[in-house]
């Protein structure tokens, strides 16, 4: 094995299909086959249509990636999977292909979690991540904050969301407001066009007695939504621009504040965001002001490697074999709820025993 391993990462926990090769924290490849187009028509993820998707993309995409990358499967050190949180359909996908690669080229696996494989894909971007981090991780499931003294092996949760996700509300409130799916970045490049203080919609969780890290977007959605209401029934046009920008504004005034709050509380200098809703311009410009002001440096991936890719499954596969952590058992599972404090699933006690010559033609 080279000083800096050669990792394959599959990522399926939810629509879209990526695998990602990278060696060390240098990234060589990320193919993604997305089934975005498939759930369109319905105004949101259908679990089942997503798993039948994975099946049908998993070997193709595995293959342009080798390709892109220009390495052969048998030089590999490892294969990582997202083995949760997700959709746990989706998620079987991935993890049984996983374990069919790895059994195939006698390659130890790599069980790992989602939520910390975003976290991880900074260092493709950055560079080793600080030790520790404080995450802001933004996407249609999880809105949370997390605390890392060890990518690998210690990730804290500080606060996370009580109901809604942020990417969640962006959906619901495009979907209001006759914009599609998915809502996040058509809901961005309205708000461009529009006045964020025009409507002065609430931010939840924000009052003196509420949980200082915790985020809820319910309240803010049901507001949004009655606000358009209103102006229906009364025959109004309803400005779709201000009120995008409003909302969004709503949102990200949340995220940042509470995130740079945590920096402070805790002594931390450095904050990274991740997950798909990084990729909204709002939140990375207001994250920038605030950081700045507070003396906190963001670190920030560029947009296609905050959304759902296999190159954040792979960066934290080589960062798992840098740092000799245990592979996981051929009786690996997806769990649809793994817990942010696993990072990985080591599975058993017992020795990971590959097999015995390379079955991959």
């Amino acid at each position: 094995m080279a000083d800096e391993p050669l990792v394959l990462g599959i990522e399926t926990s939810c629509d879209e299909t990526g695998v990602g090769i990278v060696r060390g924290t240098t990234l060589l490849a990320d193919a993604i086959a997305s089934s975005v187009d498939e759930h369109a028509r319905f105004g949101g993820v259908v679990p089942e249509v997503a798993s039948r998707a994975h099946l049908e993309a998993m070997v193709p995409t595995v293959e342009r990636a080798l390709k892109e990358a220009g390495v052969s499967a048998k030089d590999l050190d490892g294969i990582a999977v997202t083995a949760g949180p997700g959709l746990a359909g989706a998620l079987l996908v991935g993890v049984s292909a996983a374990k069919a690669y790895a059994y195939a080229l006698g390659k130890p696996l790599y069980g790992v979690n989602h939520l910390a494989s975003h976290i991880c894909v900074d260092q493709l971007e950055h560079g080793a991540l600080p030790e520790p981090t404080m995450a802001l991780l933004v996407s249609g499931g999880h809105s949370s904050l997390l605390l890392s003294s060890d990518i690998t092996s210690d990730v804290r949760p500080m606060g996370a969301t009580i109901d809604d996700a942020a990417g969640e509300a962006f959906d619901k409130i495009a979907r209001v407001l006759n914009l599609g799916f998915p809502g996040g970045p058509v809901i961005d490049r309205y708000a461009r066009e529009g006045d964020p203080s025009a409507i002065a919609f609430p931010r939840g969780l924000t009052g003196p007695r509420d949980p200082a890290y915790d985020f809820s977007f319910s309240g803010l959605k049901t507001a949004v939504a009655r606000w358009i209401e209103a102006k229906r029934a009364a025959g109004e046009e309803v400005p779709v621009r201000d009120v995008a920008a409003s909302f969004q504004e709503a949102v990200v005034d949340v995220l940042t504040r509470k995130a740079v709050r945590a920096c402070k509380d805790e002594g931390v200098d450095h904050l990274m965001i991740g997950g798909g809703v990084a990729a909204n311009s709002r939140l990375r410009v207001l994250a920038q002001e605030r950081c700045e002001a507070a003396g906190i440096r963001l670190r920030v991936p560029r947009p296609k490697l905050c959304t759902d890719n296999g190159a954040m499954v792979a960066a934290l596969g080589a960062e798992m074999v840098a740092r000799g952590r245990p592979a996981s058992s051929w009786d690996l599972s997806a769990d649809s709820s793994l817990p942010v404090t696993d990072p990985h699933v080591p599975g058993h006690d017992h020795v990971h025993e590959v097999s015995k010559e390379n079955l991959y033609s």
